[in-house]
C-alpha cells in the first residue's frame, strides 16, 4: 500500500507544481457564464422567476413553521385538508403566483437593462447605482411576495396540519409515525392530523 501511495505522489508532484506555476492560473468559476443573456442569473433562474417560483426567497418562513400554499397543496392529501382549506389555499396561491410572474417579469427586464449597460459601456456610477437600486427594490418586492403568502397560509390550517407539513418536508420528526408511550394512540392520531 505504501508503495501504491508513493507512486501516486510522484505522479501528482508535476501536475501540482504546474497548477502552483505563476504562469498558470485555475479557470475562473464564472467560466462560461459569458454567454448567458444576463449573465448574473442562470437559465434555471430565468425560468424561476417567468413562472413566478419560489427562488428560495421565503426560507426564513418557510423553514421556522409557516408553510407555503404550493407545498401545502402537492400535500393536500396527506394533510386532510378539507375542500373549504383547498379552495382558500389555492386563491392565495393564485394571486401569489400571479404577483410573482408579474414582479418577477420587472426584475427581470431591471437585470437586462444592467446588462446592456455594461455590454454596450454605457454604464456610469449613476446609472450603476439607479439599476442596483431598482433591482434592490424590485427583489424586495419579490420577496415580499412570497413572504405574505406563507403568513397567509398557516391561517387556514390547524396546528397538527402544520406539524404533519413540517414532517413531510422534512424539516421535523413525522408525529405520526410513533405514538408516544403514555399517549392514546387514536387521540394521538387524530390530534396530529394522521391518517
Amino acid at each position: 500500500m505504501r508503495i501504491v501511495t508513493f507512486v501516486a505522489v510522484l505522479f501528482l508532484l508535476p501536475a501540482v507544481a504546474a497548477a502552483q506555476s505563476p504562469g498558470h492560473r485555475p479557470a475562473s468559476p464564472y467560466a462560461g457564464q459569458q454567454a448567458r443573456p444576463i449573465k448574473s442569473l442562470s437559465d434555471e433562474d430565468i425560468a424561476e422567476l417567468r413562472r413566478g417560483g419560489g427562488w428560495g426567497l421565503a426560507k426564513a418562513a418557510e423553514l421556522n413553521g409557516y408553510p407555503g400554499p404550493a407545498h401545502v397543496l402537492e400535500h393536500a392529501d396527506a394533510l386532510g385538508l378539507t375542500e373549504a382549506q383547498r379552495a382558500a389555499i389555492r386563491a392565495i396561491f393564485a394571486k401569489m403566483e400571479a404577483d410573482a410572474i408579474a414582479e418577477g417579469g420587472r426584475l427581470l427586464s431591471l437585470e437586462e437593462a444592467l446588462e446592456a449597460d455594461f455590454a454596450n459601456r454605457t454604464v456610469t456610477p449613476d446609472s450603476l447605482a439607479r439599476r442596483v437600486a431598482a433591482i434592490a427594490e424590485s427583489l424586495g418586492r419579490l420577496r415580499g411576495i412570497h413572504l405574505a403568502t406563507h403568513l397567509s397560509t398557516p391561517e387556514h390550517l390547524t396546528p397538527a396540519q402544520v406539524a404533519r407539513y413540517d414532517a413531510l418536508r422534512g424539516y421535523k420528526a413525522d408525529p405520526c409515525a410513533a405514538v408516544p408511550a403514555g399517549h392514546d394512540a387514536a387521540m394521538w392520531r387524530r390530534h396530529n392530523g394522521c391518517r
